[in-house]
């Protein structure tokens, strides 16, 4: 996990708005998928947080040239600080991405069931991850430069884990502000990493429309079946 996410230009409008003070100009991606530009959040050079679209499949500074012969679409909490490809940004280079929710697949009856999670009150999901900045060797001015992320992910709490066994690490909107302040050592930042759901979650069973990543209309979130509801808060 988290292999596809579920994005509504109305929810994160309305955080934006909340977060930033700003709309969200971009457009629904229902079922966005590793390797496609999706909007995150992150600290600029003139440190202000700022929206910006990233590649959703972290490429390292270091390097030769992007590829997807590793998944790196996902890093593990308990791992990033150490691991060569995720320790740098680790250090440094935090972002938040802001989803309407994401997608996993229960295997039920011998057969994969998507699922949607997502909000019981259709809030915006704030989830942690790292990013990185690649450039080709040798270019000048920064022209080819490739912005790219990954979800951080922890050990699932009891009540997702009849869907999966991990999840995605959850922040509210003032854990997401420590998060994105580059000044506080991720080390002091590491209990986020607990297996906590911050908001009330839903698990619902979805339309296996959703199981190709190029459809990307709203059947990828129609609902087929009752939800399950995660209630925890802790």
């Amino acid at each position: 996990m988290c292999g596809r996410l579920n994005i509504r230009a109305s929810d994160l409008t309305q955080m934006l708005l909340e977060f930033l003070g700003e709309a969200y100009s971009g457009e629904d991606n229902f079922n966005a998928a590793p390797t496609e530009n999706i909007p995150v959040l992150r600290m600029n050079e003139q440190g202000r947080v700022e929206l910006t679209s990233m590649r959703w499949w972290l490429t390292p500074s270091w390097a030769r040239e992007p590829s997807t012969q590793y998944s790196m679409f996902n890093a593990k909490s308990e791992t990033a600080a150490t691991s060569p490809a995720f320790r740098g940004p680790y250090a440094k280079q935090r972002c938040v991405v802001p989803v309407s929710g994401f997608y996993e697949w229960c295997r039920e009856q011998g057969q994969k069931v998507p699922y949607l999670i997502h909000g019981q009150s259709e809030q915006t999901l704030l989830l942690a991850g790292l990013w990185d900045c690649w450039s080709p060797r040798g270019s000048a001015g920064g022209a080819a430069s490739l912005y790219s992320f990954t979800l951080l992910t922890t050990a699932a709490h009891e009540q997702m884990q009849a869907i999966h066994h991990r999840q995605p690490i959850f922040l509210t909107q003032e854990q997401a502000k420590s998060w994105l302040d580059m000044a506080i050592p991720t080390q002091e930042l590491e209990p986020l990493f607990a297996s906590k759901l911050p908001v009330p979650l839903h698990g619902s069973p979805v339309s296996t429309w959703v199981n190709s990543a190029r459809n990307k209309d709203s059947r990828c979130h129609q609902i087929i079946g009752p939800a399950l509801a995660i209630q925890a808060l802790q």
